[in-house]
């Protein structure tokens, strides 16, 4: 059995702040992850980190207003004013620890237009700042000394009398199964994206984290919010970032019409991410589409500038389409990338669960509402990664762990042979992809009624499959035929969190967008869904009302 102060679940630009903010407060914190830290899917953050720096010209409050309004005001204002507030030392405490962020003409922090904002206060390292972000600070908790469990996979949290004391994981070289005790855990573990085909996720994104969550009591919250990014390359779903529209990317129709500046007169390409993504669909549904796609157009800019600028995205296009975007339009279509959900957490990252936090993506502060805006993630990650680790760790102080020995394991191990005791059958491949193909067609950019109900169906069919799924490997290295059936597992309890939320509510908002409802409802839908696990395994809805502050709702127009 291993001890910890504070075991942190994820490497990513979350989990590895908490990690950084906690050692700086004399904790013990470990950090697990089922990859290489610098593998973590922050990694494929692109465009940049918002900030409203006064120097600029800029105010907190400018910043707030955007991402209210970006998120159809389901954000609770409160936690948005807190983020918005704190963003600026965040940006400037990633360039100290030495973040090299591109600088304009004057040699000060350069910024760029992102969408759903009214002022260019996106901070950037050319088109990967997730990357660069990333490793800073993996070369900073292995200066302050964090212990990083790498290529561990984590079955399940350790609970007792109601509060989390530490998880159960198995080290995927060996398949050695070990009881991590810990103070606190904070769950970092980002997102669910491969709970849809394709996403623009890496195939890590299976919702390992909100589902550990919720299987031991926390709430998820917002589920219903799954955020379709406008510009992916057709078939693959491989992310052209929003730092293409940015730069000043055009978007045009078979007709090579410029189509935004029909549906979003002001902003344009840069309206936010859930009106793009929708009027791109209507184009194509509308028959003005090419092959099921729009055009992306940068050719204006020019070589030079492309290749200062978007030089990632660029080699993209041409790796994964064919297409070099300095002679031609890409072909681009929406495509799930982001989930507005997730655990439930305050502003310092504390759950439902005493001694159990969350944040980054695998949380919902509810900062993102219906629709998060364009490098607003990072951001998130950063603040509430921060707090999360210095609340932690201050908590710490004052607690003992919890009595717990090896047997904490016992259910994980049974459950491990009776999957690997299953009968010859189907394994987790077609499942996986059948789960994800319905989420994509019932529970995409446009949803009704009909749609849903037939979703859920074919999720419940799913799950029963997987009741009696094969696992051909009966291996203990390196078996990722196990770790992938597993995750199965993860994936369709946020399926139907998604699913059962969607169903509910009966309104369209942000990325909620339902063909038969159209409008939004504030008089009865200004409030939050969560779903918990009820004593039988199934699910129970509660709601929460939105927190307006200074701010009242209006209608959301770019």
């Amino acid at each position: 059995m291993l001890d910890h102060d504070i075991l942190i679940i994820g490497a990513g630009l979350a989990g590895m702040r908490a990690a950084l903010s906690a050692k700086e407060l004399g904790a013990d914190v470990a950090v697990v992850s089922k990859v290489h830290p610098v593998r973590s899917h922050s990694n494929a953050a692109q465009g940049g980190i918002n900030a409203a720096l006064t120097d600029r010209g800029d105010d907190w409050r400018d910043h707030a207003y955007d991402t209210i309004k970006g998120s159809d005001f389901l954000g609770d204002q409160d936690a948005i004013a807190l983020m918005c507030q704190e963003a600026g030392s965040e940006v400037i405490a990633m360039e100290h620890m030495g973040a090299i962020f591109n600088r304009d003409e004057d040699g000060r922090l350069g910024t760029r237009a992102f969408g759903g904002q009214r002022e260019a206060r996106t901070f950037f390292v050319a088109d990967f700042t997730g990357q660069a972000l990333l490793h800073v600070l993996y070369e900073q908790i292995l200066k302050a000394g964090a212990l990083v469990y790498e290529e561990w996979f984590v079955l399940s949290l350790i609970v007792r009398d109601g509060k989390c004391g530490g998880a159960v994981m198995m080290d995927i070289r060996s398949g050695r199964i070990e009881v991590v005790r810990a103070k606190a855990v904070i769950l970092a573990a980002g997102g669910l994206g491969r709970v849809f085909e394709p996403s623009t996720n890496a195939l890590i994104c299976t919702g390992d984290g909100m589902s550990l969550g919720y299987r031991v009591g926390a709430s998820l919250m917002d589920m219903e919010m799954v955020q379709y990014h406008p510009t992916t390359l057709k078939g693959s779903g491989v992310l052209i970032s929003e730092a293409a529209r940015g730069e000043g990317a055009y978007l045009l129709n078979s007709d090579n019409d410029r189509f935004m500046l029909k549906y979003a007169p002001e902003f344009k390409e840069l309206a936010s991410r859930d009106v793009v993504s929708r009027c791109e669909q209507t184009e194509i549904n509308e028959g003005r589409g090419l092959d099921g796609c729009v055009l992306l157009d940068v050719r204006h800019l020019g070589e030079k500038y492309i290749s200062e600028r978007l030089s990632q995205i660029r080699e993209l296009a041409m790796d994964f389409a064919n297409v070099d975007m300095v002679k031609e339009p890409v072909p681009i279509m929406p495509g799930m990338h982001y989930q507005m959900g997730g655990v439930a957490a305050n502003v310092d990252g504390e759950t439902g669960v005493p001694g159990l936090y969350a944040a980054g993506e695998v949380a919902c502060v509810s900062v993102h509402g219906g629709n998060r805006l364009g490098a607003n993630s990072l951001l998130d990650t950063l603040v509430f990664g921060r707090r999360s680790g210095v609340h932690a760790a201050e908590m710490v102080k004052s607690t003992q762990h919890l009595s717990v020995d090896d047997s904490a394991a016992d259910d994980d191990k049974n459950n491990i042979q009776k999957l690997l005791a299953n009968d010859k059958n189907e394994s987790f491949g077609q499942i996986r992809l059948d789960m994800g193909t319905a989420m994509k067609e019932h529970f995409g950019v446009f949803r009704d009624e009909n749609g849903m109900r037939e979703g859920i169906e074919k999720i419940e069919s799913v799950k029963k499959r997987a009741e009696d799924v094969y696992v051909a490997d009966k291996g203990s290295t390196f078996n990722t035929n196990l770790l992938f059936t597993l995750e199965l597992g993860f994936m369709l309890e946020c399926a139907e969190s998604i699913a059962v939320s969607a169903a509910t509510r009966t309104e369209s908002r942000g990325a909620h967008t339902r063909t038969d409802l159209p409008d939004r409802d504030d008089a009865n839908w200004l409030k939050h869904i969560l779903v918990s696990q009820d004593e039988d395994g199934g699910q129970e809805l509660s709601y929460k009302d939105v927190v307006i502050t200074d701010w009242e709702p209006v209608v959301r127009q770019y």
